[in-house]
């Protein structure tokens, strides 16, 4: 999949002759913070609710306007992961896709990032998710794989971040399974950290906990 394939086909542009007035009331209609300003087909600038509500003149055309130096955009030809990352650091609502000639394109939405990282994180599909944590020296994506595999449990996306206090990494794996005990064992006997396990408690586990709420609940 490439950039392109998330244009969404319900973001408006705005002209350099529409006021900050249209802007601001075309934003309010589509739910939106920033639109993009097109001109003869090519991305002129982002125009972001919070400059037009700054600005002095509202009811004058945006051509006019001193805030139209910000321009961020994406390829049309790009991976997705670059969309997200540059909306994530500049924390946008609309990102203005666009190609080697400038030319405007469309833009992609939160809403369509959302939509793509749920359908290719797996997250919808059935299975568990187990969180373990490790020196970034030790991470092996396929001793990790390989420990799962032992267990005949088949990883489904992979997620990987680092903790900014202790510089340890931390490993997020979907997973087909729920029952997630045997795999949590595994992967401490192998002197990975496990963080956290969710997925389906054993009938063992649900037992135990029925019979601890019930002594709590007899020793109250």
């Amino acid at each position: 999949m490439v950039i392109e394939q998330l244009i969404s086909p319900v973001v408006p542009t705005l002209l350099p002759t529409d006021t900050g007035s249209r802007a601001l009331s075309l934003m309010e209609q589509n739910n939106l913070t920033q639109l993009p300003l097109v001109a003869d087909e090519k991305y002129m600038a982002l125009v972001q609710e919070s400059d037009v509500l700054d600005w002095d003149t509202p009811e004058s055309p945006l051509s006019k306007a001193s805030f139209l130096n910000y321009r961020p955009a994406v390829f049309a030809s790009g991976h997705p992961f670059e969309a997200l990352r540059v909306a994530h650091q500049q924390n946008l609502s609309v990102l203005p896709v666009v190609d080697n000639e400038n030319t405007y394109l469309g833009a992609i939405t939160k809403d369509n990032l959302l939509r793509y990282i749920t359908e290719n994180s797996g997250v919808d599909n059935p299975g568990g998710i187990i969180v373990v944590e490790l020196d970034p020296r030790d991470y092996s994506l396929s001793e990790i794989a390989r420990i799962c595999e032992s267990e005949e449990v088949i990883i489904i996306s992979t997620q990987i971040a680092t903790n900014k206090v202790t510089g340890k990494i931390e490993v997020t794996l979907k997973t087909n399974r729920t029952d997630l005990q045997g795999l949590a064992s595994s992967f401490e006997r192998h002197n990975y950290s496990v963080l956290q396990v969710y997925g389906e408690q054993t009938h063992y586990e649900d037992m135990l906990d029925r019979y601890q709420l019930l002594m709590n609940y007899i020793n109250m």
